[in-house]
């Protein structure tokens, strides 16, 4: 790095460096919200900062090179921000706890369509294995008339669900740790929509993004052998807590599709759909109970 004092543009320049050469995908917008996590920036400040090349101090141009590093060495932007975006929320995160993903904003779509047009004045919406929250906190903030229970069974998770649905201020919103397959009994039969974004991959698929292998939790990424053991779970626990005409949403790998509609219509599914995502990849099944 050249020049004295040393400059938003200059640290950006280090920044864009370092991550292109690790790899890393998006490199210039991660180096923009690293820097601007440091000076409590958005990126269109640091953007204009770095036009403006003003000037850092020391102290905080150290800060932004380790965490710099800490990218370059693919720890996820969201563990070392400590919080992830998802739809009109900002979620804490860390180790421990999946990260929620952008594909995930519209699979939860399905669910919260699903309870604004449940025929039923408080409207219940359950998110298996809900993790940081993020579906099950879409649902309550913006069904704002609806019950919403997340439930995880990770501790390690649970953490930051708690953290989450407290921190949202979402009244209506309950965080449950209990075992999928004993989830809210009392529920039985009552629910509008149960949403779940299971553990899918298959244990022989090795996850390419170093992010993911490396950082995500493994109990949820893993869904045994062909990866739909926690799908079947779900598919028992759903028509159990659903009543009749209530929605299922599923996310899912792309190529899942076709196995995870046959093990619907076996277990005794109706109107079972499937969805792509923006991309054109399969990514959520629907069905009715």
């Amino acid at each position: 790095m050249t020049g004295n004092p040393a400059t938003v543009s200059d640290a950006l320049s280090q920044g864009l460096e370092l991550l292109s050469r690790a790899g890393v995908p998006s490199p210039d917008v991660d180096a923009e919200l690293l820097i601007g996590h440091v000076l409590g920036l958005n990126r269109g400040q640091v953007q204009a900062k770095a036009i403006t090349r003003s000037p850092i101090d020391a102290e905080q141009l150290g800060t932004i090179s380790a965490l710099f590093a800490r990218r370059a060495a693919r720890e996820p932007l969201q563990h070392i921000t400590g919080r992830a975006p998802f739809r009109s929320l900002e979620l804490a995160v860390g180790p421990g706890v999946f990260v929620p993903r952008p594909e995930t904003e519209q699979v939860a779509q399905f669910a919260i369509d699903a309870l604004r047009n449940a025929a039923t004045p408080e409207p219940i919406g359950i998110d298996l294995g809900t993790g940081s929250g993020a579906i099950a906190l879409a649902m309550a903030t913006e069904v704002p008339h609806a019950r919403v229970f997340g439930v995880e069974n990770s501790p390690n998770a649970f953490v930051w669900t708690k953290r989450n649905f407290r921190e949202s201020g979402a009244t209506n919103a309950t965080a449950v740790f209990i075992d999928l397959d004993r989830a809210l009994p009392e529920l039985d039969g009552t629910v509008a929509v149960v949403i779940s974004n299971p553990p899918y991959i298959p244990l022989g698929a090795i996850p390419r993004d170093p992010e993911v292998r490396l950082f995500d939790p493994a109990h949820a990424l893993y869904g045994g052998e062909d990866g739909l053991d926690v799908v079947r779970q779900v598919s028992r626990t759903a028509r159990r807590l659903l009543h009749p005409g209530g929605t299922l949403v599923l996310e899912h790998g792309e190529l899942q599709a076709a196995e995870i509609a046959a093990l619907l219509a076996a277990d005794g599914w109706h109107a079972i759909a499937t969805h792509p995502d923006f991309l054109g990849r399969d990514r959520a099944t629907t069905a009715l109970r």
